[in-house]
């Protein structure tokens, strides 16, 4: 079991992948705040005003300067910024005794500041302190600094939380993403959005190997979740063929459909407000794999956030749709502009063309020779219908295709 506010990748790639099971706590301690989060360039006025305020309310500031080796200039410059502030150093070079002389003093109010380096991260809980000034932030990791910014707000006064960096244009794409991932990350109990940031920014490392991050992000999650699926469904088939002998046999021909439409299919942030529960929502949609599971979805999202609106039945529908295409045989399926198109597999000598799945496309199309037509178009062959503007008519196409004929 293990409990943590921001998984590393590898970790959180095990529970999407259904390796190990994931529970999330979105519920705070009752009255509790968002971390007001901003990114912002060191200069005097910034720091001085941060640190003034939380003072004159009668609060207590955390410095974060994560370098020993000059954490004494640093202290001489807030002195200069902030004249009769009192301010502590705390960091880990520090003998065991007077550290903890300075921590208990800290927490009975004797400073004002406390200038440390990221001993802090975990372990404090000081109701008091209700502001963070992280120096360098571009230098520390996405969870890092959630545990950084999580010293602050344990109360019910407003907190703060100042990433310290230089201009945003001189970053590197990482480093802005992961600012920016914090600042948009601010409501309570965003750690699992954090974390699924990170992951998509790091990566996920390897599976079986000892790396905790990394390669996913050049291509993206989905797409990396996508080539994953496709290897284990590859060996499944080639090497252990005999194991999964069922599994293989019931989807031989198409591993994977994509859809794509102008439609609204989505789940609307009115009916589910916060984005990290429609993220998982999604993620635990699309795992669906029969309509006995996606009936029972269904209901247990009216049990929770009330009646559906239209576009979360269409988004429902889409995967009944979905099904319906893989069973067909298409590995590609267009939703647009009033039309419906099927993609085929493009490898013209594909034993799917042998199949009974396109024995009966070929069926439907003599018998409906006017409602589609089949096409080259490139390198796939395709089927396409016109007049189709919604989710409810392609079901109904497509259910009439997989009909058994005479």
């Amino acid at each position: 079991l293990t409990l943590t506010a921001t998984p590393i990748p590898r970790t959180l790639q095990f529970s999407l992948m259904g390796a190990r099971d994931l529970s999330i706590i979105n519920t705070p301690p009752p009255n509790r705040y968002p971390v007001h989060t901003e990114i912002r360039s060191f200069g005097e006025e910034v720091i001085s005003d941060a640190i003034n305020y939380e003072v004159s309310r009668g609060g207590q500031v955390f410095f974060v300067h994560n370098r020993v080796n000059n954490i004494l200039d640093v202290y001489e410059m807030l002195h200069k910024f902030i004249p009769g502030v009192r301010i502590a150093i705390a960091h880990g070079q520090m003998e065991g005794s007077k550290l903890e002389r300075i921590m208990l003093d800290f927490i009975d109010g004797e400073y004002d500041v406390l200038l440390s380096t990221t001993i802090i991260e975990s372990g404090l809980d000081i109701s008091n302190a209700n502001t963070i000034i992280i120096n360098d932030a571009q230098n520390y990791g996405l969870s890092d600094l959630h545990q950084l910014r999580g010293r602050v707000g344990r109360s019910n006064k407003k907190a703060f939380c100042y990433l310290l960096a230089p201009p945003v244009a001189s970053l590197t794409q990482e480093a802005r993403k992961r600012l920016k991932a914090l600042e948009e990350h601010s409501d309570l109990g965003s750690g699992f959005g954090i974390a699924m940031r990170d992951l998509d920014i790091r990566g996920a490392g390897n599976i079986l190997g000892g790396e905790q991050s990394g390669f996913i992000s050049d291509i993206g999650y989905e797409m990396y979740q996508k080539i994953l699926d496709e290897a284990m469904q590859e060996l499944k088939e080639a090497e252990f063929g005999e194991m999964y002998q069922d599994e293989t046999t019931t989807n031989k021909r198409v591993h994977e459909c994509q859809i794509e439409t102008d439609l609204e299919i989505l789940i609307p942030d009115t009916y589910i407000t916060n984005i990290t529960e429609r993220l998982s929502i999604y993620k635990d949609l699309d795992s669906l794999e029969n309509e006995s599971d996606l009936v029972h979805f269904g209901q247990s999202l009216v049990d929770r956030f009330g009646p559906m609106p239209q576009p979360l039945h269409d988004l429902m529908d889409s995967m009944r749709l979905r099904w319906l295409a893989k069973k067909i045989g298409f590995v590609k399926l267009y939703l647009k502009n009033n039309r419906m198109s099927g993609y085929f597999t493009g490898a013209q000598d594909a034993p799917y063309f042998q199949s009974d799945a396109f024995g009966k496309v070929l069926g439907f199309l003599k018998e409906n020779p006017k409602a589609c037509v089949m096409k080259q178009v490139k390198e796939s062959l395709t089927l396409r219908f016109e007049h189709v503007g919604s989710v409810k008519k392609a079901l109904t196409i497509l259910s009439d295709i997989t009909l058994d004929r005479e």
